[in-house]
């Protein structure tokens, strides 16, 4: 047997690629380029080119609101009263429709706080809600996580563009750079302080809500009105101190967080922040919030813990630290733990869609996203 192909194998397979024949074209096969057999791949790519089709169209209308709103609202110049009401109106669409789409979440989580043997995962908990108290029961408390977190969401965003301007300010355009976290984590703290005195009524309402059943309250307003009644106005904010416990440093860690992972993020990616368009920009935007959801939930679920129990076991005339020596001693150490892994796939998610959100409608007010380079020392890199 030789080792070596045949001249009429070499003819065979070569004979076209000679360099000195005439190139014909091969003979076309009798099930080449009739579609018709192919009904499926035609389907799909009918479907991909409508799809593109609406999307272009689409973005075509967003581009035309975009214009509209932007010529309604005239210039906004940054850092002016215009600028902070436009961040305050994004916070408040960022938050509020994001907690109440994750009430379902809250609402075992709240209860697994209260009571850790309740219910044994979040599949068994949504189902056994669904067969006692009924469908709508999953969306329990779902009216005052709505309306609080829309209140507390535009002050939190607006006031944290605010006082992130005001203490860079205080310190001067270098320290400001050379301290920029510290700026960023002054800034969160101090817009958060407030935005939880606006939240906590509705808190009040939402974990009582929740961790009661049946639910002793008709929605956010019906809550506030008897708690008042029952308790005075004081009720409302029974508990205020582990909210701000909670919300301070989760907002601290959220802004400055973000603000950090977003930096590293166009430091590693080549060209400027400029370089990107709007699409790129909101993928960074939600990349950066939910790693920086993550590090906001295992930061703040002890006081999250806390606060459930004290809104739902605090009892009359009792004081917040005689109140939270005994929760403490009921549940040790190990019980604000309870219910992480749920709140963390929570916040992560809600985090990221929240920055996705409100840098998405500050780019359809024609504003810079957050994070990053600054508009001006961003031409100065590119220069």
């Amino acid at each position: 047997m030789s080792l070596f192909p045949t001249a009429g194998a070499l003819s065979a397979t070569f004979g076209q690629a000679y360099p000195y024949t005439v190139n014909r074209p091969a003979k076309r096969s009798p099930y080449q380029a009739r579609s018709e057999l192919y009904s499926a791949w035609d389907v799909a790519e009918d479907a991909k080119n409508k799809a593109g089709q609406l999307s272009d169209a689409a973005t075509k209308e967003i581009q035309k609101a975009s214009n509209i709103a932007q010529a309604k609202a005239g210039h906004i110049e940054l850092y002016s009263g215009k600028y902070y009401a436009a961040c305050t109106f994004g916070g408040m669409m960022a938050c509020g429709l994001t907690h109440w789409a994750v009430t379902p979440l809250d609402l075992v989580k709240c209860r697994r706080q209260v009571d850790s043997k309740l219910y044994k995962g979040n599949f068994q908990a949504w189902n056994k809600i669904w067969t006692s108290e009924g469908a709508s029961a999953i969306y329990t408390g779902g009216s005052p996580t709505f309306f609080g977190y829309s209140v507390q969401g535009a002050l939190k965003y607006g006031g944290y563009e605010f006082f992130k301007k005001f203490y860079s300010d205080q310190v001067g355009e270098e320290n400001a750079k050379r301290y920029k976290t510290w700026v960023y984590l002054a800034g969160s703290a101090s817009a958060e302080f407030f935005a939880d005195i606006g939240l906590c009524p509705f808190e009040a309402v939402k974990v009582r809500n929740q961790t009661t059943m049946p639910a002793p309250y008709k929605g956010a307003f019906d809550g506030i009105s008897k708690i008042i009644a029952a308790e005075g106005f004081a009720g409302l904010y029974k508990g205020i101190n582990p909210l701000w416990g909670r919300q301070i440093p989760y907002t601290m860690m959220k802004f400055a967080s973000f603000e950090t992972i977003v930096e590293m993020i166009y430091n590693y990616l080549p060209g400027t922040k400029n370089d990107y368009g709007k699409g790129a920009q909101t993928a960074v935007a939600f990349s950066g919030g939910y790693v920086a959801g993550i590090l906001c939930a295992i930061v703040s679920h002890p006081a999250d813990v806390m606060v459930s129990k004290l809104n739902a076991n605090r009892q009359a005339g009792e004081s917040f630290g005689a109140a939270t020596s005994r929760i403490y001693k009921d549940i040790g150490f190990g019980g604000l733990w309870n219910g992480l892994p749920v709140r963390i796939v929570m916040i992560g998610t809600l985090t990221g869609l929240q920055w996705m959100i409100y840098d998405s409608f500050k780019i359809f007010m024609g504003l810079p996203t957050t994070g990053g380079p600054s508009p001006q020392e961003d031409k100065k890199q590119a220069a």
